[in-house]
Order: C-alpha cells, then sequence, then structure tokens
C-alpha cells in the first residue's frame, strides 16, 4: 500500500523539502516572527543542517513550544510513572483540548525524558496552505483526509489503519492520535467508535486482537485554562441560532493563534498503563457494535480517572449547579478569580445577538465536565483533593 500521499517525509527527502520552505514567501514571514532575533538566511542554513526530523524538531520546534510554555502556561509537566515499562511502540489516544499543542507539548515533554517524539495524526482542514502541510510532515505528522466521497474515504481509512498499524507493530514508532475528530468543546471527552473501527480495518484476527497489537495507552491532558473557550462557546452559540453553521479556514487560524498565544495556567499531562490486558477481559463474543463501545468507555475511564482537577474545575461545577458541594477544594478569593475570568471571557465574545446566560452555562459546564467524569470514573461521591 503507498502512503506517500498521507505520510511524514522520509529523511532523505528533506533537502528538497527545506528548499521548497526557504522559498516560500509565507514561510518565510512566520520564521521571522518566530525567530525574530535571527536572520532568515541563517534560519535557513540551521535547516539544511538539520539531517533528520528529529533534528528538525530539537533545533525548531522544541524551541518555540518551551517559549510559548514559558510565556503562556504556570507550569508543564508529564507523569509517565504508570506506562514507564511500557517497551514496545505503542498507540497514545488521549482527550483533545487545544489543535497544535496538545501533542506539541508531548513532544517536548518526551525529549525531556530523553524519548523519542511521536508521530502525530492531523486532519487536512487544518493544512489550509501548501507550507504548513510541509511544515507539519517534516514534524512527524501524518495526513487524516477528511470530507471525502463515501468510496475514497473508507479506501482512505483503510489506508491510515494500515498505516498506524504498520508503524507502531513493525517499525516500533509511537503514534499520537486524539480520541475524536476535532476537540471536544464542552470538554465532555468521548472516544468515537468510529475512530476505533478505523483502525480495526487492517490487521489480523478480531476486533480485540486488532486493537491489542497497537499497544493502546490512553493520555489525560488537563488545562487549567483553555484560551479558546470563548470561541468554543461562541460556536455553541452560533450552532444554536444560525442553520448548518460551518467554521471557515481563518476560524481554525484564529483558534490555532488563539490556542498557542493564550494564558493556559498549569498544563499537565498523564499516561496510563497499556489497556492490553483489560482489552483480554471483554468478551469476544459480543456483537462488533458492543465491543466498540466497550473499548472506548475503557478508554474514557482511564482518561477520565487520570485528570488533574483545579480549584476552577470544583467552582465550576458547584457554580453550574448552584450549590457549594465542593467548597472545600477552592477557598473564596478562588471562586471570585474564577468568576471573574469566566465573566471577562463573556466578554470576548463577539456576536451581534450575545445570549449572556446560554454562553455562562457553556463555559461553566466546559470547567465542570472534567470534574463530572471524574466522579465518575473513580465511583466515588466525593473527588481526591486538588493533585
Amino acid at each position: 500500500m503507498n502512503f506517500d500521499e498521507i505520510r511524514p517525509y522520509h529523511d532523505d527527502e528533506l533537502p528538497v523539502i527545506y528548499e521548497g520552505l526557504i522559498a516560500d514567501p509565507m514561510f518565510r514571514q512566520m520564521a521571522t516572527l518566530a525567530f525574530p532575533a535571527v536572520p532568515f538566511d541563517t534560519l535557513a542554513q540551521q535547516m539544511r543542517a538539520c539531517r533528520t526530523k528529529l533534528a528538525f524538531q530539537k533545533a525548531f520546534c522544541y524551541p518555540i513550544l518551551k517559549r510559548i510554555a514559558r510565556e503562556h502556561t504556570d507550569s508543564l509537566s508529564l507523569d509517565r510513572s504508570a506506562s514507564a515499562a511500557q517497551e514496545k511502540a505503542c498507540l497514545y489516544i488521549s482527550n483533545h483540548r487545544d489543535i497544535i499543542l496538545d501533542s506539541g507539548f508531548l513532544d517536548i515533554l518526551l525529549v525531556d525524558q530523553e524519548m523519542d517524539t511521536v508521530e502525530i495524526a492531523i486532519g487536512d482542514n487544518l493544512l489550509i496552505y501548501p507550507w504548513i502541510k510541509k511544515l507539519v510532515r517534516i514534524n512527524k505528522s501524518f495526513i487524516v483526509q477528511r470530507n471525502l466521497p463515501m468510496r475514497q474515504m473508507l479506501e482512505s481509512s483503510v489506508r491510515l489503519s494500515t498505516y498506524i498499524r504498520r508503524t507502531i507493530a513493525e517499525e516500533n514508532r509511537s503514534i499520537w492520535i486524539a480520541q475524536r475528530e476535532g476537540r471536544a468543546k464542552d470538554s465532555d471527552d468521548r472516544t468515537q467508535e468510529s475512530i476505533l473501527k478505523m483502525l480495526t480495518m487492517s490487521g489480523a484476527g478480531d476486533t480485540i486482537d486488532r486493537l491489542t497489537e497497537l499497544n493502546i495507552v490512553p493520555l489525560s491532558l488537563s488545562y487549567e485554562y483553555d484560551p479558546c473557550d470563548f470561541l468554543k462557546a461562541k460556536e455553541f452559540q452560533q450552532k444554536r441560532d444560525i442553520l448548518d453553521f460551518k467554521k471557515t479556514p481563518q476560524d481554525d487560524l484564529t483558534n490555532m493563534q488563539t490556542g498557542l498565544l493564550g494564558d493556559k495556567g498549569h498544563v499537565f499531562f498523564r499516561t496510563t498503563p497499556c489497556i492490553n490486558n483489560e482489552l483480554a477481559q471483554i468478551d469476544r463474543t459480543l456483537p462488533k457494535q458492543e465491543l466498540f463501545a466497550a473499548a472506548a468507555a475503557l478508554i474514557d475511564r482511564h482518561i477520565h480517572a487520570n485528570y488533574r482537577l483545579y480549584p476552577g474545575n470544583y467552582a465550576a461545577h458547584d457554580a453550574l449547579t448552584g450549590t457549594q458541594r465542593f467548597a472545600c477544594h477552592y477557598t473564596a478569593d478562588e471562586r471570585t478569580h474564577f468568576l471573574a475570568y469566566i465573566d471577562s471571557r463573556i466578554e470576548r465574545i463577539d456576536l451581534p445577538s450575545k445570549d449572556v446566560p446560554f454562553l455562562r452555562e457553556q463555559l461553566l459546564r466546559m470547567y465542570a465536565n472534567p470534574l463530572t467524569n471524574y466522579l465518575a470514573a473513580t465511583r466515588s461521591p466525593e473527588p481526591l483533593p486538588v493533585q
């Protein structure tokens, strides 16, 4: 099967790709903004000196992401203790908050722990300029094709599934993929069964065998603040009020820029153990739909149970429900600060007929849902203290 259209570039292809980027005026402009103190000709020479994708990531992507973390987060950390014994390549399946930074932050955290970076699944709807498509493929991304006719979509899904399986099982390279297409706008993180169906379109054996071969490791992402929260709330009202509302490419660019440069507070990633042993406990005689539902629920339970919860999550839940059930998990000042933050986000929403009560509810729900799902996953009447 030919993967040339979707795979990351091979290292021996990089010199030609570099020259194409160097000659692209839009890329030159982006690179100058990213490294304002370095002349572009110097950047071009540094690019040409990178013989591998990993060398490029360490020379260019790593310092940019480190600067974003330094300037726009209060902390950034990864707990891999639950999966530290994982020797084989794996498929990280994670909840999805930020278009770029979920996988980008994971990569720099892995580099900090002296590990290799992962290959990254990225939707082609985000590749709106040729230079972006080239850049992400240098950055170990492979392309998920969307909005194809039915027959082509089936063929594309089989190719994608085969590529993922070959990369993990044969080439021993780990992959990151979001648990759903697009971000969970309300932070109610649920694995789409269609993702699991795609993963099992290749391989041998039954459904459980095919999932097991991928060494799935759920990854839980916890952002204290979501810089795009007000844009997501705005989209909720637009979808409510406008028939057939669809985001534009400019909307995607705005979300990417806002996510990159907005304040995120504390950011915490935690891996869980590989779920192979738990997959083996699922009744293989179940109808396929029930098998996929059980596997998705298993992944979700791990992601939900491993959130790091912040005072805002508790304050949002209480504000949404009109109770003080979780008042012991935040101070009066923390509650006041969080509710003022919510008001400030509503002020940033530029809609002609802004429905403030609706928007406030959507914003509170975004921050309350991780706590709601944590409680359900741990089957605990009360959450653990702030971690």
